[in-house]
Parts: structure tokens; sequence; C-alpha cells
């Protein structure tokens, strides 16, 4: 296995603990942790993406749990925000509704032997996700001064995030509209 693979499985490895930290987050410490935690598994995300590119170590595999494993960080991450009424629920729904979209149309594209890779809106949608979370993660560990400055930034990451994902979502639709013909 290669290490961009092994990456991405540290990632899916990373989402129990970092739930559990935010399950158990009455201590500040939990709340550091889960952040360091939540920003290192994220990194995770990019480098192995850059490793498999630049030395041509892109796999079926890798393709497969990539994604699994960006989707399973993000998702409950922001479904363990939201059960901290950091973030609301109709959020974290319209994600979710974003991504079983995305992925049913993909399943379909494969059923015809087509391929459908992540987009650059899908990427930048990733990055505003990213940063929304740790923006809310930031304010929920009451970093002095970020704290402050992490409570501005909620609602404009929120809308960000919301403007992306559905935005992102369409155009994978659009793009791909010849596969729910097929």
């Amino acid at each position: 296995m290669n290490l961009p693979n092994k990456l991405s499985l540290i990632r899916i490895a990373s989402v129990p603990v970092l739930t559990a930290l935010l399950v158990f987050s009455g201590q500040m410490w939990t709340r550091y942790v889960a952040l360091f935690l939540f920003i290192a598994s994220a990194i995770t995300d990019f480098v192995d993406g850059h490793l498999a590119r630049k030395y041509n170590l892109v796999t079926n595999f890798g393709k497969f749990i990539d994604p699994v494993a960006d989707k399973m960080l993000v998702l409950s991450t922001l479904i363990m925000l939201s059960w901290h009424d950091l973030l609301p629920a109709w959020i974290v729904v319209a994600v979710l509704f974003r991504e079983l979209a995305v992925d049913g149309l993909r399943m379909v594209a494969v059923e015809q032997g087509k391929v459908i890779a992540a987009g650059k809106l899908g990427k930048i949608k990733t990055t505003v996700q990213i940063t929304l979370i740790i923006v809310h993660l930031v304010y929920f560990a009451h970093f002095p001064l970020l704290h402050y400055l992490a409570y501005w930034l909620m609602i404009p990451t929120q809308i960000a995030m919301v403007v992306m994902t559905v935005w992102s979502g369409v155009d994978y639709f659009l793009n791909n509209k010849e596969v729910l013909h097929g």
C-alpha cells in the first residue's frame, strides 16, 4: 500500500478519535486536541492528493478511499458541531444531501463505464468546508483572541459553505447530465 492511501486510512482512523474528543469536550484540552487533530487530518487530505499526482501513485483503491475519508472526516465533524449547537442542523443536512446526490450520480456513471472525477468547484467546496470547521473549532476551543475572530467568521463561513455546497452540486449535475439520460 502506498503512502497516499495510508494517509487516507489514517484520516479515517482519526474520525472516531475526533468524534470522541468532541463528545467528551468538557475539558478544554479535549477541545484543543480535537482542533489540532482535525487540522492534521485535513492536511493529510491535501498531502495524499499531492503525493499521488506528483509521484504517479494514483490507484483505484485511492480513488475510492480518499473521497470516503474526506466525507467521513467532514460530515462527522459537522454533525458534532451541530450537536454542540455551533452549526444549524439544516446546513449539515444540505451538505449530506449534496454528497449523497453527487455520489449517486457517480454510481450511475460507473454503471455506464464512465468516471466522474472531482471537479474544481468540488475541491473548493471541500476547502471551504474545512475552513468552516476550523473556524468553528477555534471558537469552541476558546483560544484567547482567536475566539472573537472566529465568532465573527462563523456566519460568513456558513454562508460560503452553503453557497459552495449547492453550486458545486449543481455543477456536477449540469456537467454530467448525459449520465442521467444514458
